[in-house]
């Protein structure tokens, strides 16, 4: 426990592709203690283990150890500690990788944490021979149905390995498959020395990471509740919370940034994914925010308490995926007049000549983008609109059926109504992973936490 009164950190990547940005302007700008990189989603996984594929030292987020170039030496001058999940599968090898950095960069005494033991994939088969069958959550089935062409099982880890990993005296930390809020609740964990029972604490502090793990949702960035008067967009401030130690916390962005952060932007992300309120499921709490406060005490801050905890359920989930044939999209444009019977016509042109090659495929979907892409039937088309883009995707087990696929959707360019135009080319049938998800008692997944320091 540091026996500071609150903590301010800043959450400046919300999934892997995000905004390099952040970081430099939220350093600039925040005044934080730590901040937290969030690069991974379920699919994220399966890209993941298609890199480490072509590369055994690769299954991180290689863009993070990029983006330290800019904020390393900064980061450590200033003592502002980071925590991420980009180690993905890998974060032994992300690890190094940043210490080689800092090394490059001359970046003595840096301390950095790697935390392993979230991939199942090792030892799966005793799993399963102790009969962890790791059914899927939607449909029950177990995971031996698809053990064959299994790539990657990854439980959740909670937020205790991060703030052991801090105690140990890490400047970053590098975590797998975390939960996302368990970087904002492991840093909580160790400057308070929250205990892991504390269960209202840790409820409101997985609350403060759930508000801020996808970036600027929290700060005006998709914001359904009036985005038009969202002001300097092209410099939105990522969400930053600074906490007490009580749980209560405000959020709030850096002076200066664009977006907004208010009551509704506030609440907007509050629920997002938040399935029953009065259980906000986590490895290390079960949340409730039924009686949760939101007070907006100034410009871009609002005051957020009310939250209590309860035990977890013992259980965590586990993120899996498996490879479940191939798939191919290509497009067509159409222009005005009569872009969408245009583009319909085309759409069952395409679905007659698949059908008569005899193209082995499992699901074969066109949409218009334009027109009905996103609402459906419901949307009107008794306007005409000045271009339709026709999307066309196959799925199946036949990689060469769906090479046919895109070179017979090409053609078409010529084959039909005028002010027809291709669009980003021929598709080419690229590999297909399925999401398996499933839950593990906690007692079969063991974080280890390795801790390295560069030079003297």
């Amino acid at each position: 426990m540091n026996g500071k009164r609150s903590v301010r950190v800043a959450n400046v990547q919300a999934f892997w592709g995000d905004w390099p940005q952040a970081p430099r302007k939220t350093l600039e700008l925040g005044d934080v203690d730590y901040l937290t990189l969030d690069y991974l989603a379920e699919l994220t996984m399966s890209l993941l283990h298609k890199q480490r594929l072509k590369n055994p030292g690769g299954g991180y987020a290689r863009d993070f150890v990029d983006l330290l170039h800019d904020i390393l030496p900064e980061c450590k001058q200033r003592g502002i500690k980071i925590v991420t999940n980009a180690g993905g599968l890998n974060p032994a090898g992300c690890r190094n990788a940043i210490i080689e950095l800092a090394q490059e960069l001359g970046v003595d005494g840096l301390v950095v944490a790697s935390i392993d033991g979230d991939d199942l994939m090792p030892r799966l088969d005793d799993l399963l021979a102790q009969g962890v069958f790791l059914n899927n959550m939607d449909t029950g089935r177990p995971i031996s149905d698809v053990r064959d062409r299994l790539v990657s099982a990854n439980a959740y880890f909670g937020s205790a390995s991060i703030a052991d990993a801090l105690r140990q005296g890490a400047d970053i930390v590098v975590a797998g498959r975390s939960t996302d809020p368990a970087l904002v609740v492991g840093p909580l964990m160790y400057e308070f020395g929250w205990a892991e029972d504390d269960y209202d604490r840790l409820a409101a502090g997985t609350i403060a990471g759930h508000l801020i793990e996808c970036g600027p949702h929290a700060t005006g960035g998709n914001f359904e509740g009036g985005w038009w008067d969202v002001e300097g967009m092209a410099t939105i401030g990522y969400p930053i919370v600074e906490v007490e130690e009580s749980g209560e916390f405000v959020l709030t962005k850096p002076e200066g940034t664009g977006g907004l952060v208010n009551f509704h932007t506030t609440a907007e992300q509050l629920l997002y994914e938040m399935g029953d309120p009065q259980h906000y499921l986590g490895p290390d709490v079960t949340a409730d925010i039924s009686g949760v406060q939101l007070t907006e005490i100034g410009k871009d801050k609002v005051k957020v308490t009310g939250i209590t905890g309860s035990a977890p359920t013992g259980l965590l989930k586990v993120s899996s995926a498996y490879s479940d044939g191939y798939s191919a999209t290509g497009t067509l444009a159409f222009s005005w007049p009569y872009a969408t019977a245009k583009a319909r016509r085309m759409g069952e042109v395409l679905i007659d000549r698949v059908n008569n090659e005899g193209l082995r495929y499992d699901d074969l979907r066109i949409d218009f983008v334009g027109s009905t892409a996103i609402l459906g039937p419901v949307s009107p088309e008794s306007i005409d609109p000045a271009e339709v883009l026709m999307r066309a995707s196959i799925r199946g087990q036949y990689k060469e059926d769906l090479a046919k696929f895109g070179k017979g959707l090409a053609s078409l360019g010529i084959a039909g109504p005028a002010g027809a135009c291709g669009f980003g080319g021929r598709p080419r049938a690229s590999e297909v992973f399925a999401y398996w998800p499933a839950l593990i008692p906690g007692e079969h997944v063991v974080p280890v936490v390795d801790v390295q320091k560069v030079g003297g």
